[in-house]
């Protein structure tokens, strides 16, 4: 089994759109409503979500990643510089915890009949590898701590124990919260030399369990 994640350029939008709407809706959120005001995707979408996220695509940090296995897109992570990322930056109920220029995760999704098989482990590796290939000194997530699993409409955020187990550890809290629950801040501190960008990772065995994101 082969695992490769890629930054979401043009050329990979309809992967991207395989992952998050497959039946194509128009009024999809199209992983927007964490990342763009009303006003910034009537300019650059002229209205359309789906069209100002197809102008995001082609910046100089496209706003995420997309990992495949064995060459099937399979999972998708909303990723950028918390200072692009303009209704998380603007925010009064997630505050940063100081003045280093992390990178912030703001949505992560498994294609559906891919959960709980693995994919957000690759997902999150590959997503702080493009991260650090960027020269981000760190990437935070704002997961919440669910007793058991999580109503799916907002597992997006993630969970405490994803991020943990992908290097990630609690720095503070925030005034958010998802599913009545309050979102944490957890970060994961980056060297100074760049994680490999675009990573293959080849699984001889199956891979078991995974997350229910």
């Amino acid at each position: 089994m082969t695992w490769e994640t890629h930054p979401l350029t043009p050329d990979r939008f309809e992967d991207f759109t395989d992952v998050i709407n497959r039946t194509r809706r128009a009024h999809h959120c199209w992983c927007l409503s964490h990342r763009l005001q009303a006003g910034e995707i009537e300019e650059l979408g002229g209205g359309s979500r789906e069209q100002a996220m197809r102008s995001l695509c082609e910046r100089d940090h496209p706003p995420g990643v997309l990992t495949y296995r064995d060459g099937e897109p399979v999972g998708w992570c909303n990723i950028g510089p918390r200072t692009e990322i303009s209704r998380l930056a603007n925010s009064r109920l997630i505050r940063p915890i100081d003045d280093l220029p992390v990178w912030s995760i703001v949505c992560v999704v498994v294609r559906p009949g891919h959960r709980r098989q693995g994919v957000t482990a690759p997902l999150l590796d590959g997503a702080v590898a493009y991260a650090a290939a960027h020269g981000a000194p760190a990437v935070e997530a704002h997961p919440v701590d669910p007793p058991g699993r999580m109503d799916l409409t907002m597992a997006f955020v993630g969970t405490r124990s994803m991020f943990e187990r992908a290097g990630f550890r609690v720095v503070g809290g925030t005034a958010a919260v998802a599913s009545r629950m309050p979102r944490l801040i957890m970060r994961r501190d980056l060297p100074a030399q760049p994680l490999v960008a675009h990573r293959v990772v080849e699984i001889v065995e199956d891979v078991v369990g995974g997350d229910p994101v």
